[in-house]
């Protein structure tokens, strides 16, 4: 049996804040790996202070982390930011419009998650990662020394958001999906040892920061500075909400031009007709009756029903992973790619308008995992493959920060 070293241990620190709340919408931004340029360029339109400018800085290769060095102490020196006076955790409500009018919330809180020990079993990774995102990171955090936007566990125990709903907020921002996000101070030292206790009681499975959780596991290892020894982390109970978690669709450049030809030898191709909004829709739920994928391309769309050839292909993939599309795509899709490059959106319907307008050749739509297949792939020590898993909604970078020393 493996020997857990140690538990999770979610410490209480010194928020950076923006100080012009309660309103903080015009200056968050989501994280940095969902946002393309357009957005990017938007972000930057609705605030000169907005916190992209922190995490995705402008300027040709290394000037741009010394310049997100520079306005991070140009905002705090102009008190745009300031240091909470106090070590605390914060509250975090995410509440989600869904059909129909009703609400979908999602309770966490945020605190300095502590890295683990290499050999630990308190936090466990479920997705491999791109070592360009890691270096890109790694570069940001060594110039800023700082945690701009928390990575995402889930904590085994249960009972976490009643601990922590009641907080009221401090600050609120509304993202371009209507999601209404609050945070709050949690000071006493009652309730933040009650809190810290509950996320020690369990293991924690890492939901979504894989880059980010590897690049402070590589900058602590490389210096012994103050506060490297842990990164700051939004915590949800695995049992208190039904996490939102969407795919990763693939689009496809220079793809193959008899793709459909080759996909044949392992998927029954099944045309569904002009990729339009309503097709794409039908599609997504086909692939979920079907055990199927979809392929969007230059004939339209398509159902990828799986062939008697199929299963031999999956069995050399790790159990945990022979349902996951993802895994899928990898084994018995990309082969047929040629030399072709990935990208990676979440959302069906704007992946097939990319390849209408031309700017992909093709892309095959995935279906979702549910959170038991994260967590038993995490418990297996098997990772699945890159760009696997989307939590939504994701939380506002600039709700609350962390420089690594405190100050």
């Amino acid at each position: 049996m493996r020997k857990r070293l140690r538990v999770p241990d979610l410490a209480p620190f010194r928020g950076l804040r923006y100080t012009a709340g309660p309103d903080l919408t015009a200056v968050t931004a989501p994280p940095y790996d969902v946002i393309d340029a357009q957005e990017r360029a938007s972000l930057l339109a609705s605030h000169p202070n907005n916190a992209v400018r922190l995490i995705l800085p402008e300027g040709p290769g290394d000037e741009a982390y010394d310049t997100a060095r520079a306005t991070l102490a140009a905002w705090r020196a102009a008190g745009i930011l300031s240091v909470d006076p106090d070590p605390a955790l914060y509250a975090y409500r995410m509440d989600e419009p869904r059909s129909e009018g009703a609400t979908h919330r999602t309770i966490g809180v945020i605190g300095a998650l502590a890295l683990p020990n290499p050999d630990a079993d308190d936090i466990l990774p479920h997705e491999r990662t791109l070592p360009k995102a890691k270096s890109d990171r790694l570069a940001l955090l060594r110039a800023t020394k700082a945690n701009f936007d928390p990575i995402w566990g889930l904590t085994l125990a249960s009972g976490l958001a009643a601990l922590v709903d009641a907080v009221p907020p401090l600050a609120r921002s509304v993202d371009a999906e209507g999601v209404v996000h609050e945070v709050g101070r949690i000071d006493d030292p009652e309730r933040i040892a009650t809190v810290r206790a509950l996320v020690a009681s369990e293991p924690m499975v890492l939901a979504d920061g894989h880059h980010r959780f590897e690049t402070a596991c590589t900058y602590r290892a490389e210096t012994d500075g103050p506060g490297t020894d842990a990164i700051l982390a939004l915590v949800v109970s695995l049992d208190d909400v039904r996490l939102d978690v969407r795919p990763f669709h693939r689009l496809v450049r220079g793809a193959p031009a008899d793709l459909r030809g080759r996909l044949a030898e392992l998927w029954s191709v099944h045309p569904a007709g002009a990729a339009t909004p309503e097709t794409i829709a039908r599609l997504v739920a086909d692939m979920e009756r079907a055990d199927a994928l979809g392929l969007v391309d230059a004939e339209g769309a398509a159902l990828l029903v799986p062939t008697p050839g199929l299963p031999p292909v999956l069995g050399g993939l790790p159990e945990p992973l022979r349902d996951v599309d993802a895994a899928r795509f990898d084994v018995a899709v990309k082969p047929f790619l040629g030399g072709a490059t990935l990208a990676y959106r979440s959302d069906a319907a704007s992946v097939a308008r990319v390849v209408l307008a031309g700017e992909a050749d093709s892309a095959v739509l995935l279906r979702g995992v549910h959170v038991e297949e994260i967590r038993d792939a995490a418990h297996a020590r098997v990772l699945m493959p890159e760009k696997t898993t989307y939590f939504a909604p994701k939380p506002r970078t600039g709700m609350v920060m962390r420089t690594l020393d405190g100050s």
